[in-house]
Formats: C-alpha cells, sequence, structure tokens
C-alpha cells in the first residue's frame, strides 16, 4: 500500500493521468494546492499540523491491509519544502504512531547545480531529522543518476548498442531520447530508484534460499543508531529490459557493484573505511558463487577491525525481467561523509550572509536556533564519521578464540 502526498496537486495529478495511474489507490492521496514554496518550515511546521490526522487516517488504513507490517519505506528529495520539510514530518509522526515498525528512508540529495536556492538550507534541517528519527536512511544524488543516464545515453548515441533501446522505454525522457544534454530524464532517473526499491523488497515478495528479512538490515548494518546511512550500487542498472546491454558475467557483476560507475551517490566505497556489507542477489546465483565472490573482494576492501567479517546476503531466486541475475549492494561505509560535509558547506556559504533566511523566520514556531542545532547534529555526524576514518590504519586485532574444554 502507498500513500502519496505532496503540496501541490500537479505532480499527483500528473501520475493519476499517466501509465502508473492503476497501481495507486485514488483515495490514498493527500494534495494542496499551493505547494511549500521551497521551503522546510512551511512543510515542517505550516502543513505538518495541518495534514496530520489526514495523514494518520491513511497511514493506518494502508498498515491494517498489511498481513505482516515490517517497515515504512519514505521516498522523499531533500531539496525542497514538501520532501524536505513534510516528508521528515511524517517520520515523527511514524514513530509516534507506529514505534515497533522500522523506518526506512529514500533520500534523493540536491546536486551542486540545483535550481533551488534554499536547497542547502531545507536538506540541513531535514538531515536532523534523519539523524533522530530514520532507522535506515539511502542517500541517493541527483547527479549520481543523471551521469549513469548520460553513460547509458552515449552508448546508445554512439552506436555501440545498435537497436538497443525499447521504443517506449523509460530510458527516454518525456521529450524523446535525450535530444539536448541539459534535460533531465527524470522518468530514467526515477525508474534507477524504483529499481532499488524493488531489489530491497525481493525477498519479501518471492521465494529465494536465503531470503533476508527487512529487519535484519537494519539489525545487521547499523551498529551505531547514528550511523544509519547505506551507500547502494545496482549492477545492472536498468532490470526493466530499458537497453539491453549485454550480460555481465558474474564476477564482473560483483566487482561492478564495489566499483565508482555503479553507486547512487557520489563516492567510492573501496578508497573508504566498511562498517558492514549487504549484498542482495536475485536469479540463478549459488550460494557458493556468492562465498566466493565475497573472498575475492575481501582483501581490496577494507572493514572496521572489530567487524571483520561484517557481511550479510540473500538470494532470491526470481530475477529481474529481462535479466539473468541482479546485485543490489547496500554499504554502511564512510564515503558518505564528502557528500555530508559538501552539504555543510553549502549550507554555511549561504548562513554566513544570513541569506533567504527570513523566509524561514517569518514561520511560526520557526526560530534562528533551528538552523543552529541543524548544523550541529549534521556536524556531530561528520565526526562520528571522522573518529571511524582514524581508526583505518589499526592493525586488525587477533582476538582470541572461545576454547571449549573437552
Amino acid at each position: 500500500m502507498a500513500v502519496l502526498i505532496d503540496m501541490e496537486e500537479g505532480v499527483v495529478n500528473e501520475i493519476l493521468q499517466g501509465p502508473l495511474r492503476d497501481v495507486f489507490d485514488s483515495k490514498q492521496l493527500i494534495t494542496d494546492i499551493s505547494g511549500s514554496g521551497n521551503n522546510w518550515a512551511v512543510g515542517h511546521k505550516v502543513f505538518g499540523s495541518l495534514y496530520q490526522e489526514k495523514i494518520l487516517e491513511k497511514l493506518r488504513k494502508s498498515a491494517e491491509h498489511c498481513d505482516c507490517l515490517q517497515c515504512f519505506f519514505i521516498i522523499h528529495s531533500m531539496g525542497g519544502g514538501t520532501g524536505s520539510g513534510l516528508g521528515t514530518f511524517l517520520l515523527k509522526v511514524l514513530e509516534d504512531e507506529f514505534p515497533e515498525v522500522y523506518r526506512f528512508v529514500t533520500s534523493i540529495y540536491p546536486s551542486g547545480e540545483d535550481d533551488v536556492i534554499t536547497s542547502p538550507y531545507n536538506s540541513i534541517l531535514a538531515m536532523k531529522e534523519l539523524n533522530e528519527h530514520a532507522d535506515c536512511v539511502l542517500p541517493i544524488d541527483n547527479q549520481s543518476l543523471f551521469d549513469i543516464i548520460s553513460k547509458i545515453d552515449l552508448m546508445v548515441n554512439s552506436g555501440k548498442l545498435g537497436a538497443a533501446i525499447k521504443p517506449k522505454s523509460l530510458v527516454t525522457s518525456s521529450t524523446g531520447v535525450f535530444k539536448k544534454r541539459q534535460e533531465k530524464p527524470f522518468d530514467a532517473m526515477n525508474n534507477i530508484v524504483a529499481n532499488l526499491l524493488l531489489n530491497l523488497t525481493s525477498s519479501a515478495r518471492f521465494e529465494g534460499s536465503l531470503n533476508m528479512d527487512l529487519n535484519e538490515i537494519s539489525m545487521n548494518l547499523v551498529p551505531f543508531p547514528q550511523l544509519h546511512y547505506l551507500v547502494s550500487s545496482l549492477t545492472p542498472l536498468y532490470t526493466l529490459a530499458d537497453v539491453n546491454i549485454p550480460p555481465r558475467r558474474l564476477d564482473q557483476m560483483f566487482s561492478d557493484a564495489f566499483s565508482r560507475d555503479h553507486q547512487l551517490i557520489r563516492a567510492d566505497p573501496r578508497h573508504s573505511l566498511y562498517l558492514a556489507c549487504a549484498l542482495m542477489v536475485r536469479g540463478n546465483v549459488q550460494i557458493s558463487d556468492l562465498r566466493r565472490n565475497i573472498e575475492r573482494l575481501k582483501p581490496s576492501l577494507q572493514f572496521v577491525s572489530w567487524n571483520q567479517e561484517g557481511w550479510k546476503t540473500s538470494l532470491c531466486s526470481v530475477p529481474p525481467v529481462g535479466h539473468s541475475h541482479s546485485l543490489l549492494a547496500l554499504a554502511n561505509n564512510t564515503c558518505v561523509k564528502p557528500t555530508f560535509i559538501e552539504l555543510r558547506e553549502r549550507f554555511l556559504r549561504l548562513y554566513k550572509k544570513k541569506a533567504h533566511l527570513h523566509h524561514y523566520l517569518q514561520i511560526e514556531g520557526m526560530e534562528e536556533s533551528c538552523f543552529t542545532e541543524a548544523v550541529s547534529s549534521l556536524s556531530a555526524l561528520i565526526q562520528e564519521y571522522n573518529q571511524l576514518d582514524a581508526t583505518k590504519s589499526m592493525p586488525v586485532e587477533d582476538l582470541p578464540r572461545l576454547n571449549v574444554a573437552m
């Protein structure tokens, strides 16, 4: 069950008139007319209290339809007003109403070229809420998605794939196949995020020899409550058979999952420190293939000294459409730190000049301390990653084994 919320009704109306209109229940939509004006305070403070009861009613209705409620997925953007403000308000509502149910958040971070001038404010204010009220966050940045789409575009236009693209594919934007590089192909970018979620939930939807409960992700990949940001990578990147890219050999697929090009956030996990890693495989893959590839990759990946065997694996026997197998890797890795540092720098450039601050402070309940607390929360998170990175050069402790008396 899905609840669609947007304070600008045009976006939800587009879905209702598009090819996905039959997927969603039209009674589970919440919209307003005005929008949040790219202002976190409007989304969080104004629309939050205005729509709290209505949102709760629809959430309860959705929960009642579940046989086994494992977790809530929140998919939102960080740069605008509704996604950042109302999206994180919703997290607190879920925590209060369903305290035992895990909250997974897929957060789309704005790129440096974002056209919303106040996106650094919105993102930093939202980050504080994610730190406090989310169980797992999958950060994804728009620039990474756009880069991935551009690479596919390059392959298609260079003729290397021949007639490899389906005529009505989601790889094409609404204006045709990437006629202008400046046009962001949002359908294709959204498609990648959708495929991430399809892989993430495959164990709940299909049978497999080694299924992974969603709650196990949080249990195994989040050793400290605040360090719950998981870097995701997908291979192949198109699992709806939109592009007929030649199938990758199985071993190559595992290598791809740890390469820079397949990360959904601009990061390089290989050169950073792993706290834990999950590999979620779909298709005709044996457990022995999984183990062999983990052993092959382990020497090139640096894990924290106290969790050298920090791998979680799952095998779902049903592959994605058009492919024999696929892999989603989720890494709790310090490589997310540069994204947070860059976000803080963009915030401070605006905040030092107090630019656009009055738009926020005129909202009831919003004070300047909200900004200082939010940036302090982010700085504390960055410091935790710094402390972990400082242990990279430390030797792995040869922990004593338990001797069993015979």
